[in-house]
């Protein structure tokens, strides 16, 4: 039988440290959060901030997100504004094919180094190999982002 884990407590608010201290994110990153909008609290106890114990698996949800490389406004638009998940299944594909893309390249960054490491060439800049990797990211096509050079305005040039 599969283990099914709560993560919303019996007990009926939590203040910010107690939120802290159960998701493991700085209670100066909960107020930042709150902030751009991603958690709301519901009160406050004295001067700390009181959370609704679903606030901690939205914050799972959010370290999930920020995981696989998702921004926090991107984040944001995966919440009704009721609070409840809604996660566009086209932004999960794009980051899916995103990630293959920066796999494909990281995978052939490594396949270079070893290569590398072991060509038997007297000099790197011997290697055909090592060239056509050289010249590859001279062209940005190692996964370095290349700022464009501008584009002359209309009369210029």
């Amino acid at each position: 039988m599969p283990v099914q884990v709560d993560l919303r407590s019996s007990v009926k608010d939590l203040d910010i440290a107690e939120v802290a201290q159960r998701s493991g994110v700085p209670a100066s990153a909960l107020r930042f959060y709150e902030e751009k909008g991603l958690i709301a609290s519901v009160g406050r106890r004295g001067l700390r901030r009181l959370f609704d114990p679903g606030v901690l698996e939205r914050l799972a949800m959010i370290a999930l997100g920020r995981a696989a490389g998702f921004s926090l406004d991107e984040i944001a638009l995966m919440f009704a504004p009721d609070g409840q998940p809604r996660i566009d299944r086209r932004m999960l594909l794009a980051k899916a094919e995103e990630l293959d893309k920066t796999i494909r390249e990281l995978c052939a960054m490594r396949d270079g180094l070893r290569h590398a490491a072991a060509c038997a060439a007297p000099s790197h800049m011997e290697c055909p190999t090592f060239r056509r990797i050289l010249r590859a990211a001279a062209s940005g096509a190692m996964g370095a982002r290349r700022k464009k050079a501008p584009r002359p305005r209309n009369g210029e040039g």
